[in-house]
């Protein structure tokens, strides 16, 4: 069994941060790899401003690079739109693997608009990385009335592997303040070195 996180986004830049909480995610859940899952498009995000899967793609193998992550565009080869069938095909392709949803406290504030977000719940276990500025919000949020009852302690995020579905793990790391949306401020081009 291949203990496996995975962490969906844009990517639009890959940053130190995406690195820096994959790894401390990893750690906390005693991972033996993560896989970036580089979305060819959120439904949830508009597509102004978003740049080629290709240059994403390579911006989080550069960040990547030396660490066990692999960033992968599967999804695009998959054919699925949605995390929810992007997770149950993951599971029926690789059957030897054990799959752990990662995502941002941002994520789960807006997790009730995700299609069939109890489906996700139902299908793997999610750890969730606080985020500042968000936690509030993703604890007050629609999807946690339900998942609530569900939250594992930090105590025993090694064993998710052993968890009843739905489970739900907080996690808190120090928190990196780089954000994909500061450095497309900085710099709009970034995808150019990536063509």
């Amino acid at each position: 069994m291949i203990r496996t996180g995975l962490l969906g986004g844009s990517f639009n830049p890959a940053h130190r941060g995406h690195r820096g909480i994959t790894l401390a995610a990893m750690r906390a859940l005693a991972l033996d790899e993560a896989w970036w899952l580089v979305s060819p498009g959120n439904p949830l995000k508009p597509a102004a401003g978003m740049a080629p899967l290709p240059a994403r793609l390579a911006s989080a193998r550069a960040m990547a690079r030396r660490a066990p992550i692999r960033a992968t565009a599967i999804e695009a080869k998959l054919g699925t739109r949605y995390t929810v069938d992007t997770i149950r095909k993951l599971q029926r392709r690789y059957p030897k693997r054990r799959f752990v949803w990662i995502m941002g406290a941002d994520n789960l504030a807006q997790f009730h608009r995700w299609r069939d977000w109890r489906g996700i719940a139902r299908a793997i276990p999610i750890a969730v990385v606080a985020r500042p500025g968000y936690d509030g919000r993703a604890l007050a949020a629609p999807a946690m009335a339900w998942l609530r009852r569900h939250v594992r302690p930090r105590s025993a995020a090694k064993t998710w592997t052993m968890w009843s579905l739905p489970a739900l793990v907080l996690l808190r790391f120090r928190p990196d303040p780089t954000s994909a949306t500061g450095l497309r401020a900085g710099d709009p081009d970034w995808h150019r070195r990536y063509d």
